[in-house]
């Protein structure tokens, strides 16, 4: 991050941060370099949080719901004012462009950081800020959306606006809620869908369709402007790597734009600022046409910071939370010339499995290790002991690296995403270490669909994880034994050394990996000089694949790194264990997936057995279970209805995005939840009843937005 300017810090004492996460930490540090004391907020998920230990004073304002906490304007204020707070910086996302929280906070005698009230809500509305920018010359997408349109208006209205066409929420930001139709046919149910996450995550269901042009590039341009007129852009970003329309990594500058193009679309983005009188830092964000680069159109303004700000920071020097506050406080702005210097690329670290559709993972965090080295910079929120909930957005951290050139600072970022160690909780770092290596990426040929054509494979433990993880509980099971920590006259009789007359038994170890497989792994002698097989699962580099499967094992470790020699090669690991799962991640370049074993005992595996003895072989279960932690929005047939393979049965909504839940066979349903009831992943959510007579039943006519459990 710039270090703090040497003129006098802004006209504050105390500002309060309302947001949580690596935002809060991050604002956090600027305050305290400019010497200003800081006031956290904090729901009960967030009561040992990384931003609440950081700041100088820290205010509990609710729930873990964030209805009821962070996107509460009445607990915020009052936070303000026991806090003694002069100014609130809302950060991004909760109510950092609620035009509601601007105007309490003038009422109650507070600055807000950001803009004025109007920019709030023209900007704020899609549909407005369309129509105001064109007004002023700015090119704009042919569109279609007004407040109060129903549905069936918005079907008739899509006929102008024409397929492919993308529906988004008039009222939000983030990607959340927009979805792209590409025939008629799937309008209705989009629409009903975008409605239920628009009214959920922003109180506002007004929709804006959009025509959908195809490989568009996403280009956001800094706009920094203060109340006396002045308005300054510094530079633009790159944000086209996308999934679930959320971007994923941001670069600056862009690959694609030319210096005229450049001067243009910065120009327009400080028109569409002067527009409002906006004063403050936003961001314009632009969709460019790969086939015609010079080409240009408005999508929205961002009244906030955004996310993916340090890669402006890196690249022009200039501290924009610092410059947020100077503005707030009532300063001019006072920035020598803006000049970019190198290329920054930000990767942001979630967690979320991207094998099954970038779902939303929880977890606790076990480990954890944080990358440094030159033109490396990690704005995070995640500690050791942190619990990972469905309350609040995925994202954990930012990875950001600078370089002289884009081409180091895509081999800095992949160093540090290496080094990079998460235990305990699914993350995208394999994801994102792979997406930078792809030719299209490095070579600067990007589009907002690149991921979703990019195949994703699913990670696997090969032989060094599953020969690791066997040897751990070898290891640990051999030093209770050494340590008389068990019930037998002697130790010989417990310690897994395979101890028998005739040849030695092999200890066995069965291990269940994230992708359902079961192996089993034959130990024989001590963890520092044994033999390992690895039996059955199919994973890739096992040792069923060569010979006769026997390799000769050592194991080393500490309670964080291990290192394993099997056959002579080293691998390294760092790991850590909570009850009987085993999480590893390999360390050095050639790191990927962190991966989770579970070990499994006699009585798990038998009842497994069992349970699979009752179906056809290769039938699909009847049971449909939670992908994913979360509250249940929708159900799309009731007790009793038939329904068909495949069809929409739940839907869940966790983490700002929503997931439905199909049935897996046709039959007679069984819903065992309630729409508003909170579910577990894995959790059983409806069960099928296959029919001997399906004419016996008729089929569900519609979903059942509000059918009883």
């Amino acid at each position: 991050m710039p270090a703090a300017a040497s003129r006098p810090a802004p006209a504050f004492d105390s500002v309060l941060v309302a947001n949580r996460g690596e935002i809060a930490c991050r604002i956090i540090r600027t305050l305290r370099e400019l010497g200003i004391r800081s006031i956290a907020v904090y729901s009960d998920a967030d009561r040992d949080a990384r931003h609440v230990a950081l700041a100088d004073l820290a205010l509990r304002i609710g729930p873990a719901s964030a209805a009821e906490s962070y996107l509460s304007v009445a607990a915020v204020l009052d936070a303000a004012r026991r806090g003694g707070a002069q100014a609130i910086h809302p950060g991004y996302g909760f109510l950092s462009e609620n035009a509601e929280l601007a105007a309490a906070c003038a009422d109650a005698g507070i600055v807000f950081v950001g803009p004025s009230e109007r920019a709030l809500e023209v900007m704020g509305d899609k549909i407005r800020a369309k129509a105001h920018v064109a007004a002023r010359g700015v090119p704009v997408i042919r569109g279609a959306g007004e407040p109060g349109m129903t549905d069936a208006e918005l079907e008739a209205a899509a006929t102008e606006v024409g397929f492919p066409l993308i529906i988004k929420p008039s009222g939000g930001g983030g990607g959340k809620g927009m979805t792209v139709v590409t025939e008629p046919e799937a309008l209705a149910e989009a629409l009903a869908g975008a409605r239920r996450v628009a009214l959920k995550a922003f109180g506002d269901d007004t929709l804006l369709l959009e025509r959908f042009i195809a490989a568009p590039r996403h280009i956001e341009v800094q706009v920094l402007a203060d109340a006396y007129g002045t308005t300054v852009h510094l530079g633009e970003r790159e944000c086209s790597l996308q999934r679930r329309h959320q971007k994923i990594i941001e670069e600056a500058p862009s690959p694609l734009l030319d210096a005229a193009t450049r001067a243009a679309i910065g120009e327009a983005a400080c028109e569409v600022a002067r527009s409002v009188d906006y004063a403050g830092a936003g961001t314009v964000e632009f969709l460019v046409s790969d086939a015609a680069p010079d080409e240009f159109f408005f999508m929205e303004m961002n009244t906030r910071l955004q996310v993916e700000h340090p890669v402006t920071e890196l690249v022009t020097g200039v501290d924009l939370v610092e410059q947020q506050l100077r503005i707030a406080a009532g300063e001019r702005l006072a920035l020598p010339p803006i000049t970019v210097t190198g290329h920054a690329i930000e990767a942001r670290l979630y967690a979320e499995d991207p094998a099954r559709g970038f779902l939303p993972a929880t977890g606790t965090v076990l480990a954890l290790h944080e990358p440094g080295g030159e033109g490396v910079r990690v704005d995070s929120a995640l500690i050791e002991g942190l619990e990972v909930t469905a309350d609040y957005d995925p994202m954990l951290a930012k990875i950001i690296a600078h370089g002289p050139d884009r081409a180091t600072a895509l081999a800095r970022l992949d160093a540090a995403l290496a080094e990079t160690v998460v235990l305990g909780v699914p993350i995208n770092r394999a994801f994102l270490r792979a997406l930078l290596a792809d030719d299209d990426v490095r070579a600067g040929r990007l589009d907002t669909a690149l991921i979703e054509r990019t195949p994703i494979e699913t990670p696997a433990p090969d032989a060094a994880a599953l020969a690791a993880a066997a040897l751990l509980e070898h290891a640990r099971r051999w030093r209770v034994a050494a340590e008389g920590g068990t019930a037998h006259a002697s130790a010989l009789w417990s310690a897994p050394s395979g101890f028998r007359l005739g040849e030695p038994r092999p200890a066995r170890y069965v291990l269940t990996a994230g992708d359902g497989q079961t192996v089993a792994v034959l130990v024989s002698g001590s963890p520092e000089d044994a033999a390992v097989r690895v039996e059955g699962g199919g994973h890739p580099g096992t040792a069923t694949d060569a010979g006769d499967g026997a390799r000769a094992a050592r194991l080393h470790h500490d309670a964080t790194t291990l290192a394993l020699a099997l056959d002579g090669a080293v691998t390294s690991f760092r790991w850590a264990r909570t009850g009987d799962a085993i999480w590893l991640s390999r360390t050095g370049a050639d790191a990927g997936a962190s991966v989770e074993l579970r070990l499994r005992d006699r009585a798990s595996l038998m009842a497994e057995h069992r349970a699979s003895l009752t179906r056809d072989q290769g039938a699909a279960s009847p049971e449909v279970r939670a992908a994913m932690p979360g509250a249940v929005v929708a159900l799309g047939a009731a007790t009793g209805d038939r329904v068909d393979a495949g069809q929409p049965l739940v839907t869940i909504e966790a983490m700002k995005m929503e997931h439905a839940m199909p049935a897996p066979v046709a039959g007679v349903v069984t819903i065992a939840i309630a729409i508003g009831e909170q579910v577990r992943q894995g959790q059983i959510v409806a069960r099928i009843e296959i029919e001997s007579d399906p004419a016996a039943h008729p089929a569900a006519s519609a979903p059942h937005e509000g059918a009883p459990a």
